[in-house]
C-alpha cells in the first residue's frame, strides 16, 4: 500500500489548527503519514501538537526562512511515494487521501491530481466551492489556471522533478511549484470530488490585498519564464480571452462564482454577508 506524507505547516494558528490535524488524523487511509513544521509559534499550538504526540508520525520544531522552507523541510523528513501539503487553517474532507490514491493508481500516467473544494469561513460555514482547472502552463501565466492546493496529491517522482518550494516566493509558493512541476512535464489530473475545505478569515493570504504588488511581480517572471519575453498591451486581451474560456469550460465554478461571488480579495465580513 503507498505511504501518503502529508506536511501541515503551522505558526501561530492555534484557533484553527486543531482542526487541520484532526482532518488529517480521522483520514480513512491507513498508511498516512503526518508531518507537522511548526517554526516557533507563541501562541499554544506547539503545546497543541505535542498533545497528539505519537498520532503525528513527525514534528519539526525549528526556525525557518517562512513558508516554502518549512515545506521544503517537511518533504526532506518524509518517506511517502505520494505527497501533499495542508496549511494549518484548512481541513481535508473525509476520504480524501483514499480518494486520491484511487485515482493515482487507477491511471498510472498521472503525477498530480487536484479535487475541488469548499470555500469555509472561521466557523466552518460553507460560503461557495471552488474547482480547479486543467493545467496550461500557457494559461496559468495568464491568469486562465486555477489549481486547488489543499485538494491536490502528487507523486514523489513528481516533486523531486523541480527544486522544491521557492523560498523567496512569500505569497504563491504553491502555484509555483505547481507551474514547476508542469514545465517539467509533470501529467495533471482532475478530479471530480470535493477533498477540502478551504478556510478564509482575516489572516488568509487570499483575503489580503497588501501583497498585491508582490504577487504582480512573482507572476510577471513567471510570465517570462513560460513566455520568454515580459508582457505586452496585447497580453492584456490574451489574458481576458483565456478567462473567459476558463470560465466556459469550467461551469460550474463559474455558476458558483456569479451566485456566490469570486474568492480573491474578499474580506471575513464580505464573505459571511454574501452567505
Amino acid at each position: 500500500m503507498l505511504k501518503v506524507s502529508i506536511v501541515t505547516i503551522s505558526y501561530n494558528q492555534r484557533k484553527f489548527l486543531e482542526r487541520t490535524i484532526l482532518s488529517v488524523l480521522n483520514q480513512d487511509y491507513p498508511n498516512i503519514e503526518y508531518i507537522v513544521v511548526d517554526p516557533g509559534s507563541t501562541d499554544g499550538s506547539r503545546e497543541l501538537i505535542d498533545q497528539y504526540g505519537s498520532n503525528i508520525s513527525k514534528t519539526i520544531f525549528e526556525a525557518d526562512q517562512g513558508p516554502a522552507d518549512g515545506l521544503n523541510k517537511g518533504f526532506k523528513n518524509s518517506q511517502g511515494a505520494v505527497l501533499a501539503f495542508l496549511n494549518s487553517d484548512d481541513v481535508l474532507h473525509p476520504g480524501a487521501t483514499s480518494a486520491a490514491v484511487r485515482f493515482l493508481r487507477a491511471r498510472p500516467g498521472t503525477d498530480v491530481v487536484s479535487g475541488n473544494a469548499e470555500i469555509i469561513d472561521k466557523d466552518d460555514r460553507v460560503l461557495r466551492r471552488t474547482f480547479s482547472d486543467r493545467m496550461s502552463t500557457r494559461k496559468y501565466v495568464y491568469g486562465a489556471v486555477t489549481i486547488i492546493q489543499p485538494s491536490t496529491f502528487f507523486t514523489r517522482i513528481a516533486f523531486e522533478k523541480t527544486a522544491g518550494f521557492n523560498v523567496m516566493n512569500r505569497v504563491s509558493w504553491d502555484a509555483e511549484l505547481f507551474l514547476d512541476m508542469a514545465i517539467a512535464g509533470c501529467n495533471f489530473g482532475l478530479s471530480n470530488e470535493i477533498w477540502s475545505g478551504y478556510r478564509l478569515h482575516a489572516g488568509t493570504i487570499t483575503t489580503s490585498r497588501n501583497l498585491a504588488q508582490a504577487r504582480k511581480e512573482i507572476d510577471d517572471q513567471h510570465f517570462r519564464r513560460v513566455i520568454g519575453r515580459n508582457r505586452l498591451w496585447i497580453d492584456d486581451r490574451i489574458s481576458t480571452i483565456l478567462r473567459v474560456w476558463k470560465h466556459l469550460t469550467n461551469p460550474r465554478d463559474t455558476a458558483e462564482r456569479l451566485i456566490r461571488g469570486p474568492i480573491a480579495g474578499r474580506t471575513v465580513s464580505e464573505s459571511t454577508e454574501r452567505h
